[in-house]
């Protein structure tokens, strides 16, 4: 299929989305905060006062709704690209996966975090086995991670493919965690191969 039928394809299925449009009405940048929410609705994530990790936070639709969420909290936002400025949330533009990184985050925090979210995703190639597998790695990269970060009571959320690797990184969680359980939530896009690893309590 050629470029150009592909971009009017996308752009149409955007004008039909209804979570483009409510995000747009509600002012989240991006239609994935709706995934978000569906998740803390049911599972209950956020607190007033919790300090909160995003990462692969750009374009900033699920900073912007933790920020409202943990109020007086604390909310550290990382991607490689810039994020236009948020209520609360300190931006680190860097590399999640490399150790300066993962070291300038926690230097922010004088103790241990209540919740690390992490949408982070590969460009994808197309090839959908492909595309889980590397982002399965970025997944448990942010688990461990999450491992020495998080208290005890801590939440850990992130986004995998099914695929090659998603049975691993469930039975990975469940050695780092206590409650490890998998969530489509609704506004994912029915075609999407996407769920959320949602985990709780660390052991």
């Amino acid at each position: 299929m050629k470029k150009n039928k592909v971009s009017k394809n996308w752009i149409n299925k955007q004008k039909r989305d209804i979570y483009v449009r409510k995000s747009q009405v509600e002012g989240y940048r991006a239609r994935s905060v709706y995934k978000l929410i569906e998740i803390n609705e049911k599972f209950k994530i956020f607190k007033n006062g919790y300090s909160v990790i995003d990462i692969g936070a750009s374009p900033g639709s699920w900073s912007q709704y933790v920020s409202k969420s943990v109020k007086s909290g604390r909310l550290v936002s990382i991607d490689l690209k810039d994020i236009e400025k948020i209520e609360n949330m300190i931006q680190i533009k860097g590399d999640f996966t490399e150790s300066d990184t993962q070291e300038k985050i926690k230097s922010y925090f004088r103790s241990k975090v209540n919740v690390v979210l992490s949408d982070m995703a590969v460009n994808t190639t197309g090839i959908k086995n492909i595309d889980a597998i590397y982002t399965g790695e970025l997944c448990k990269e942010a688990m461990l991670f999450s491992k020495d970060i998080l208290t005890k009571e801590g939440n850990f959320i992130a986004k995998l493919f099914l695929g090659k690797s998603f049975n691993e990184i469930v039975a990975l969680a469940k050695t780092i965690f206590k409650e490890v359980k998998v969530f489509k939530p609704k506004s994912s896009r029915k075609e999407s191969k996407e769920s959320f690893i949602i985990c709780k309590n660390l052991r």
